[in-house]
């Protein structure tokens, strides 16, 4: 029997996506809607279109127009930009999918802080606003510290703490210029600072029903940014039964009726509050951590529902893994990178992301997690702890030279 046909938008770098599409591809007939001409892409698909993916129209044009080609089972997309045009395109053709207003409300923080507070969701305080005195008035009214941030990005770009009325301005311009990229909003919110240590609830809703499929502890950088640093997925972790009932309302709240979501939150007081809902995979290699750990594909589940079929999420496995995301010390030019030690059979994954040559910004230097990130490495483990211990090892074995640019400053990564 001839495989079903999928069409995935935004297949992504190869680097933190390229399992994504594996997976896929593994049950299904793949088609691309991509904004460059493929590459690595080319084993795992069967047809592609090129298109301007910032251009919501050219996007459904594009769409429609390979559906005229093919026999879609499905719509899917794990990039977060383009939650929303897909939904929008897999209503025009019919096909299932979350309503777009709804994707539309995950992605603006301020519409799912509100749906939040509607339905008694755990949430932070929050805010929106639109000038800097704005934003020291509801940073006062709130209470130091406060965390500004634009209202519908990601990646934690533009994200601050603030600890003191003197940080505000700074933190407002930097949240300002990154919201003014924004699709489905350009406000800036100022949030109540959740103190505690922050996890993302991976789930798997089917037709209104949602599995807490997995729980990732994060390690995240000191204030005032928060670049996440490491995670960490254990198949035994007893937290799932602590935060599900939250990651199940939250997911309700916001009227996600199928799909795979990463939903980040912090535990206070050993209580989880809520930070946000991604309506699609995570990044950071997190969907991998999750099968090494249980076993559970969750690209092949996401292309299941797009396709209108149950998802299997059967355990398998009862391990663990982690993975350290690898920055240097300081901003400037890579002058030498290299792995100096044995390459045990737990060490799953390394992968280095740029050559000597190479100009790395951090962000306490202006720059991003996409300026400044080397690479990445996987460990597993029987349990969460020992994942992390032995991610941390390998990481030691890193061997990091730059040229440092005059005027950064050092950071600890």
């Amino acid at each position: 029997m001839p495989c079903p046909v999928v069409l995935v938008v935004a297949p992504g770098d190869e680097n933190y996506r390229g399992y994504c599409l594996e997976q896929v591809a593994d049950a299904y007939d793949v088609v691309l809607l991509t904004g460059t001409e493929p590459s690595w892409e080319k084993p795992h698909i069967t047809d592609h279109a090129v298109v301007d993916l910032s251009d919501p129209a050219a996007l459904l044009a594009a769409g429609r127009a390979l559906a005229d080609r093919h026999d879609f089972a499905g719509v899917m997309t794990w990039d977060e930009w383009n939650v929303v045009p897909t939904a929008r395109l897999a209503r025009q053709l019919g096909l299932p999918t979350t309503a777009p207003e709804v994707m539309q409300g995950c992605r603006n923080k301020a519409a799912s802080r509100a749906q939040f507070a509607r339905h008694g969701v755990p949430s932070a305080a929050s805010v929106s606003v639109r000038t800097r005195p704005e934003a020291e008035a509801a940073a006062e009214r709130i209470g130091y510290p406060v965390v500004l941030k634009p209202a519908s990005h990601a990646g934690a770009i533009g994200v601050l703490r603030v600890d003191d009325r003197a940080q505000v301005t700074a933190a407002y311009q930097a949240a300002e210029r990154t919201a003014s990229q924004g699709t489905e909003s350009t406000s800036v919110l100022v949030e109540e600072f959740l103190d505690g240590p922050e996890i993302s609830v991976e789930c798997v809703t089917y037709r209104g029903t949602t599995t807490v499929v997995a729980v990732n502890r994060k390690t995240i950088s000191p204030p005032p940014h928060f670049e996440q640093l490491a995670h960490s997925v254990d198949a035994a972790d007893p937290l799932r039964e602590t935060v599900a009932p939250a990651a199940r309302a939250a997911i309700n709240a916001l009227g996600i009726t199928d799909g795979v979501c990463h939903i980040e939150m912090r535990l206070v007081e050993g209580r989880p509050r809520l930070i946000e809902v991604n309506a699609r995979l995570a990044g950071d290699m997190i969907g991998h951590l999750v099968r090494l750990a249980t076993g559970i594909d969750l690209p092949r589940a996401a292309a299941d529902i797009a396709c209108g079929r149950a998802p299997d999420l059967t355990p398998t496995r009862a391990s663990a893994a982690a993975i350290r995301l690898l920055y240097p010390d300081t901003s400037g030019t890579l002058t030498h990178l290299t792995y100096d030690g044995p390459r045990p059979t737990w060490l799953d994954r390394l992968q280095f992301q740029r050559c000597p040559g190479d100009q790395l910004l951090l962000p306490s230097d202006g720059g991003t997690l996409y300026t400044g990130r080397l690479g990445y490495l996987v460990a597993t483990a029987a349990t969460g702890k020992e994942a992390r211990a032995r991610a941390e090892r390998a990481a030691r074995a890193v061997v990091v030279v730059l040229d440092r640019t005059p005027g950064t400053r050092s950071t600890a990564a």
